[in-house]
């Protein structure tokens, strides 16, 4: 099923992204697309481990060019891409935080035949995605 809706000024992205999934009572979605604004950008920088994390809080007016992730029940996994006024491009793995200035459309994708978990990897580190179907 495709669920669709908009962010207004001041919602947090990352948070009003969960929240519709956990409203909805999703078990498992992907970001097909979203389009909008930020005027507060809040991310982790490429390289991360466990130990060591390059988080930026980039103030300023942006264009979402790309939104890309997962969203499960217990976390999601989302990477955001802006432009700046010039049409220079920064991106990472979004954080809370990130602020819309004017809107953001979003379109999700949800699977009713899976769940996605996060589970802790031992390789990485991290909390990674694992996939349950029903």
């Amino acid at each position: 099923m495709v669920h669709t809706f908009r962010l207004k000024p001041g919602d947090d992205l990352r948070q009003g992204l969960e929240e519709f999934f956990q409203a909805n009572n999703l078990k498992a979605a992907s970001i097909v697309t979203c389009v909008g604004s930020i005027d507060r950008l809040s991310m982790r920088m490429a390289g991360a481990s466990p130990g060591l994390q390059d988080n930026r809080v980039i103030k300023g007016c942006y264009e979402i060019v790309s939104l890309v992730g997962t969203i499960g029940k217990d976390g999601s996994h989302i990477h955001i891409s802006v432009s700046d006024t010039k049409g220079r491009v920064i991106g990472g793995h979004l954080k809370n935080g990130s602020r819309i200035h004017t809107t953001a459309e979003i379109v999700l994708v949800e699977s009713s035949e899976e769940l996605y978990k996060r589970e802790l990897d031992p390789e990485t580190g991290f909390k990674e995605l694992t996939v349950r179907h029903d």
